[in-house]
This record gives structure tokens, C-alpha cells and sequence, in this order.
């Protein structure tokens, strides 16, 4: 939804993402960066779900998209960011009638939970099979390795924080996703 420019540095930004999508063999027409004015990246600049949902309609007409996955109202992190996404997804899912199109978010995971590397693979199972508000999925992550060197792209990211993130976060190995009704 943004370059990520909140440093300045949205077209460096832009420009690793595409090298991660080539790590993870995304093809580049896949990926589409956008850079409105409205929609700047940073913490305390909140976006407009409005104006995410116009968005998001516009792509899901034009790219004949079925399914959308997005953040949780948490956004993993908590970044505001992530959370606005959320809003907007969930705004296009209450003002139209694109029933058609199924959305899920990505199911945020306490603290304990996020930096438990592989071992919450067991804790993600056991919770999505015992889930009883709703439908839940986990996806196992099979090559782990691929996804540390696709964050490696992000080299303007890529410090010694980032690294141990990506290296003992539970995201890296397990990933649930929750139907949104």
C-alpha cells in the first residue's frame, strides 16, 4: 500500500521488495508498489479505510482477485499501518457486495509466541484446530531459509535486530491465517 518511505528512502524500499519477490519466486507483474499521497508510511499517520477499500475494490475488479489475506486489527507489530489495512479490508467487505471475494487475516500471536522460532509450529496447530470463532488455516513454512534470504533484499532494513527477528520469529516457520466474516 506504500513505498515505506517514512525514512526517505521509498524508492530503495520499492526496489528491495522487488529483489525479495524474485527470491521468492513472485513474478515481478505480481507486484504492484503504490506510492499515494494519502498513504504514507509512518507511525501516527494513520490512513483513511475508505480510501483503502476504494483501493483494494479497484484491484480486485481489475485483477479478477478472489481472495485477499491481510493483517489482523492487532497488524502483527502493531503498526498502525497494518492495522489501517486491516480497517480497510474489512470496510470493503461491509459496503459492497463483493461476495465472491473471501478475505482472511493473518492471526497475530502474543509475545511469548512471536519469538518462539519453529516450536510454535505445535502451539499454531493446536490453536487453529481448537479455533471456535470461525474457520483458521495454518501454513508451515518449508523453506525457512528462503525466506531469511528474501528479507536479506531488504538490505536498508537488514540490521542486527531485523536479523534475529527474522531468525527466532514464529512468523518465519508458521503463519495462520482467520477467515474474516
Amino acid at each position: 500500500m506504500s513505498t515505506g518511505n517514512a525514512d526517505g528512502i521509498g524508492n530503495v524500499r520499492k526496489e528491495e521488495l522487488y529483489l525479495a519477490s524474485i527470491v521468492l519466486k513472485v513474478p515481478q507483474k505480481q507486484v504492484k508498489v503504490l506510492d499515494h499521497p494519502d498513504l504514507q508510511d509512518g507511525f501516527g499517520k494513520s490512513w483513511n479505510s475508505k480510501l483503502l477499500s476504494k483501493i483494494i475494490k479497484e484491484e480486485i475488479v481489475n485483477c479478477a482477485i478472489d481472495l485477499v489475506i491481510t493483517f489482523d486489527n492487532y497488524g502483527v507489530s502493531g503498526h498502525c499501518n497494518h492495522q489501517d489495512v486491516h480497517q480497510g479490508v474489512r470496510k470493503l467487505l461491509q459496503d459492497t457486495s463483493h461476495k465472491e471475494v473471501e478475505a482472511w487475516e493473518l492471526v497475530s500471536t502474543s509475545i511469548l509466541r512471536k519469538y518462539s522460532g519453529p516450536v510454535d509450529i505445535w502451539l499454531s496447530l493446536l490453536s487453529a484446530k481448537f479455533h471456535l470463532s470461525g474457520v483458521a488455516h495454518c501454513f508451515l513454512n518449508e523453506h525457512p531459509r528462503r525466506s531469511l534470504a528474501a528479507m536479506a533484499q531488504h538490505r536498508s532494513q537488514w540490521v542486527w535486530f531485523r536479523k534475529l527477528f527474522v531468525s527466532f520469529s514464529s512468523y518465519t516457520y508458521v503463519n495462520c491465517v482467520r477467515k474474516i466474516n
